[in-house]
């Protein structure tokens, strides 16, 4: 059905090569300001809710997560792939019907995701969790299911139209008002639970639940700028669609067919690739339950999800940014039919993925302490499971990019049966360690890194198979891993020397990453790992070649 309804593109006209790199940039940039908020409201959320309360934000986050996975964290990129297509042979008339369909679909789908949740709270919190308090922000969040429903046919539509802007610029507003609302309504909330005579978990747990306001008013002010874009363009929209007299209207029950063909296979695999989440959660819950060590779940998911995975997802984001810029662009170039152009899209989505990741990684292990304490205070647990899951940046970014080339290319159902196979062996390993070996919060440490490595085996194998992709391994993993392992000598001794000399814990968390951004860049210039043709397809690319010109390092 879709491999027939997207050959009407016409086969002349060529892909632009990279030019998702420049969107990719745009929202991997705007990713950066979200995730850099994010950090620095957390901190101060961490404080007034505590580790506790943590837990309990932790647990309602991934129940709303996994109802998100099955209603409508698809949508961008099951819209964003028929709408390029469309747009790419110029069909504006059927553009704009399945951009109607969509937001159908993401009634209906939004609709059942708010039911579930805010009806199914207590029973989700109480039996799955085993962590009632977690129903407070449980409840909370099920309006956000529903405006996120419809935020993601709107990002969607967009990026179908080769364009990341709208969906950087609605990023960074949401979570602006996130950060705004979650603080100051987790203060209010947990003081006004206090003044009422709750005890300290379910103050804690009101704490949580002000959290979780705040994503619902966040999303809710993105939408809102969608709604004036969509006002502002409609005029020219509509135009384009009534001049649009060469292709016949697609009825909307062959639009909602093909709608569900392409969302269904990214449902699966999205939610069996992050369904791990919540099953980490409830097994762990489960397994510390059995052990007798109860009173450490909440404490310990709550420094796994609130500090580990809350810097380990920064670089990841970068990753999702290509992945969700490369989408279209790859759909385009299978339809025009250009073979060349999609395994030069892939080997340079691949290529910047491990660019960024490589160094993350070496950083964050490097940096752990005192990155950590200063963010969140003393966690020694924290820094411990930093230094031990960093790696999984690399294998977490490097299978999102891989994912994301096998559906734009149409191979839909692969990465769903990759991510059942992975999250079979995630579940064994993570059972063994956590009831024999009783490593606690690390069992989910180690039990992710092994999905990661276990989806990025098989995706590469895929990728050879079926689209006769050949990885390049020198300048996509060897050049980017020498500058990185320099980059990471150059700082450990920076932050050695200058908490030496100043003791102060800014000065040697600070100065040692920019020493590190200054040193990688240098060295991939250097080493050729990033050659000017490749600078040049980066938003300012010319700038920052004139730049590299004058320091020498082109």
């Amino acid at each position: 059905m879709e491999e027939r309804r997207e050959n009407f593109a016409p086969r002349s006209k060529k892909p632009k090569s990279g030019g998702f790199l420049a969107q990719g940039s745009i929202y991997a940039a705007s990713g950066v300001i979200s995730s850099l908020i994010g950090l620095v409201y957390r901190m101060p959320l961490t404080r007034i809710i505590g580790d506790e309360g943590n837990g309990y934000y932790a647990a309602a986050f991934n129940i709303y997560a996994i109802v998100l996975l099955l209603s409508s964290y698809s949508l961008p990129l099951a819209v964003s792939k028929l709408i390029s297509a469309r747009v790419g042979a110029k069909n504006y008339r059927n553009a704009e019907r399945i951009l109607h369909a969509a937001l159908l679909y993401a009634t209906v789908v939004g609709g059942i995701g708010f039911t579930a949740i805010f009806f199914g709270a207590d029973w989700l919190a109480a039996s799955f969790l085993h962590t009632p308090e977690a129903a407070y922000p449980l409840r909370a969040l099920a309006p956000t299911v529903w405006i996120v429903s419809y935020l993601g046919v709107c990002r969607g539509y967009w990026q179908g139209q080769s364009t990341m802007v709208p969906t950087a610029i609605s990023q960074i507003v949401e979570q602006i008002l996130n950060a705004g609302v979650s603080v100051g309504a987790a203060f209010f909330l947990m003081k006004w639970a206090v003044r009422q005579g709750k005890n300290e978990a379910l103050s804690r747990a009101f704490g949580a639940m002000g959290g979780t306001i705040g994503t619902g008013v966040g999303a809710a002010s993105a939408l809102l700028i969608f709604m004036l874009l969509f006002l502002m363009t409609r005029r020219s929209r509509l135009r384009k669609a009534r001049r649009d007299c060469e292709h016949p209207a697609e009825s909307y029950e062959e639009i909602t067919e093909l709608l569900v063909l392409t969302v269904v296979p990214v449902i699966l695999s999205t939610a069996i690739y992050n369904v791990s989440g919540i099953l980490d959660n409830a097994l762990f819950g489960q397994a510390m339950f059995d052990l007798g060590k109860q009173g450490e779940i909440a404490k310990q998911y709550g420094v796994y999800t609130g500090k580990y995975k809350l810097l380990l997802n920064v670089p990841i984001m970068i990753a999702n940014s290509l992945g969700s810029a490369l989408v279209p662009a790859l759909s385009r170039a299978v339809v025009a039919n250009q073979k060349k152009e999609v395994r030069k899209n892939i080997a340079l989505a691949i290529r910047f993925s491990m660019i960024v990741a490589i160094p993350s990684a070496v950083g964050l292990g490097v940096m752990a302490d005192p990155l950590i304490p200063l963010l969140f205070g003393k966690s020694e647990l924290a820094v411990h499971i930093m230094h031990l899951g960093c790696a999984s940046v690399v294998f977490y970014s490097l299978s999102t990019v891989s994912n994301a080339i096998l559906q734009g290319t149409n191979h839909m159902k692969v990465p769903v049966a990759h991510a059942a196979l992975s999250l079979g062996i995630h579940v064994l390993v993570l059972e063994t360690l956590l009831r024999i070996f009783e490593l606690g919060i690390v069992s989910i440490v180690i039990a992710d890194m092994v999905f990661a490595v276990s989806m990025c085996i098989l995706n590469a194998g895929s990728l050879k198979r079926l689209l006769k992709y050949r990885q390049e391994i020198g300048r996509s993993f060897l050049l980017p891993g020498f500058c990185a392992l320099l980059m990471g000598l150059a700082t450990a001794g920076a932050k050695i020397a200058l908490k030496r000399l100043t003791g102060r814990v800014v000065f040697y968390t600070l100065l040692p990453m920019l020493l590190a951004v200054a040193v990688y860049g240098s060295l991939l210039l250097l080493t050729g790992a990033i050659r000017e043709e490749e600078l040049l397809r980066f938003p300012k690319g010319a700038s920052l070649c004139r730049l590299a010109k004058r320091l020498h390092l082109l």
